[in-house]
């Protein structure tokens, strides 16, 4: 119920947002004439209406006959309604109990989902897709439909059962996601994801927003009642949100501090974050190769857990479930991609500066020796291949062939150009539509405290 509220809240916001982007005079215009009129009319009314203390004053009395509960319960039996409900699949989901949670009381559909392979395949077999019903009065279905957005896809997948007779008929078919904007805010408590989870906003904005701000804001020691509004694209099916693209714009208040930024793409040139005074935000290097992660074990001399000896550990381990994403934290070529002895399999990538990355012990690799490959780019996933005791990433960073801290050569790297003359305008325009978004979410924020 509270996400429905704040996503409807920030619908209305991104509503307000547009319409005063798109038709600034118009509006002025509106309100102006609004005012006019209004001043007109009270203008009449105090000059020409009687005294409001010389009106008559008249009782009138009237019979009521009440309407009994059981009149008003025959009238609502000769009306008919339909149910919408969406749930998401779970791990744990039979037919029963999915068609359960959706509200619908109904044995053949739940038969149906169990014996076809289609449906069974769609709505059962994989955990976080999103099914959604139509359900009469009397708890059959009308429709079940399952949209989820396949491995590397740009669309989606939906898979629609319907009533056909004695039985039901099963539709499948292949969808564009439709691109919108968003906009958001909340109040730091205790943390960022904290905050964003308690404002309905995903994991994957607060992650980026992490990025962003990682070299103007230590995500670690935020201060309560430090804020942030955001703009980011939603990747919608038939209404519903499916994931999430890029952050478009952001605010972010920490310690009294406002620091600002928005994505801007120059013609001809590769895109990227920059201040509002044109300042690049773009550094050389993300500040972590795994999102949602804490650092187990830094760069120092430790007692290795399988030589059982003191050792220099060589570089960072971030402790993060098997199959979690794995990045590259900067543009490069990948230098080696396959097994080494102790590091398992690891993702050796060459960087400017005859700087390079490694991320070790991975249960997969995604890039091959040779390939060009992007900040943010998946890389792999996190394993426990090679001399691990358990799931982590080992990132290492080389100069030269000799290590160095991980933690402390990210911070320190530069990266990114002012925006350049020839874009100036462009990018104003662009900057004066991203503070309207977020004058919008900061504005719902404050509603929502008050």
């Amino acid at each position: 119920m509270i996400n429905g509220i704040l996503a409807a809240e920030e619908a209305f916001a991104s509503r307000v947002a547009l319409v005063i982007r798109t038709h600034p005079r118009h509006l002025t215009a509106a309100v102006a004439a609004m005012l006019m009129t209004a001043g007109g009319g009270a203008f009449a009314v105090a000059s020409l209406g009687p005294d409001a203390a010389d009106l008559p004053i008249r009782q009138v009395l009237e019979t009521v006959t009440p309407v009994s509960v059981e009149s008003q319960s025959q009238a609502l039996d000769g009306y008919s309604f339909t149910l919408f409900r969406t749930e998401s699949t779970r791990a744990s989901d039979t037919a029963d109990a999915l068609l359960g949670r959706l509200g619908v009381n109904d044995p053949a559909a739940a038969a149906f989902v169990r014996g076809n392979s289609e449906a069974r395949a769609a709505m059962l077999s994989r955990v976080g897709r999103t099914i959604s019903a139509e359900i009469g009065q009397d708890g059959r279905l009308h429709r079940l439909s399952a949209r989820w957005v396949p491995d590397n896809a740009g669309g989606f997948r939906r898979i629609t059962m319907q009533p056909d007779g004695a039985s039901f008929a099963v539709r499948s078919e292949a969808e564009t996601l439709d691109v919108n904007q968003r906009v958001a805010g909340g109040t730091i408590q205790s943390s960022l994801f904290a905050a964003t989870d308690a404002a309905g906003i995903p994991d994957a904005v607060a992650s980026q927003l992490a990025d962003i701000f990682s070299g103007d804001v230590d995500f670690r020691q935020l201060r309560k009642g430090d804020r942030f509004a955001v703009q980011y694209e939603s990747l919608e099916a038939d209404g519903q949100a499916m994931r999430t693209g890029r952050v478009l714009a952001a605010e972010f208040e920490n310690g009294g501090k406002v620091h600002q930024a928005m994505w801007f793409e120059p013609a001809g040139q590769k895109g990227g974050y920059y201040r509002f005074d044109g300042e690049s935000l773009r550094r050389a290097y993300l500040a972590s190769p795994v999102e949602f992660t804490r650092v187990s074990s830094g760069f120092a001399m430790r007692l290795h857990p399988i030589l059982n000896s003191w050792r220099q550990h060589t570089g960072t381990d971030f402790a993060a479930p098997p199959g979690t994403p794995v990045r590259t934290v900067g543009d490069g070529t990948v230098d080696f991609a396959g097994w080494q002895n102790g590091y398992g399999n690891i993702v050796i990538i060459n960087h400017r500066n005859r700087q390079q990355t490694a991320y070790a012990h991975l249960s997969r690799i995604d890039v091959k020796a040779g390939q060009s490959v992007s900040q943010g780019q998946r890389v792999g996933a996190v394993g426990s291949t090679g001399w691990a005791t358990g799931p982590h990433l080992h990132f290492e960073f080389r100069i030269d062939g000799q290590y160095f801290d991980p933690q402390r050569m990210l911070a320190e790297q530069d990266g990114g150009t002012p925006i350049p003359a020839s874009a100036r305008a462009a990018f104003a325009k662009a900057m004066g539509a991203a503070r309207t978004e977020l004058a919008a979410a900061s504005a719902v924020l404050q509603a929502r405290a008050d």
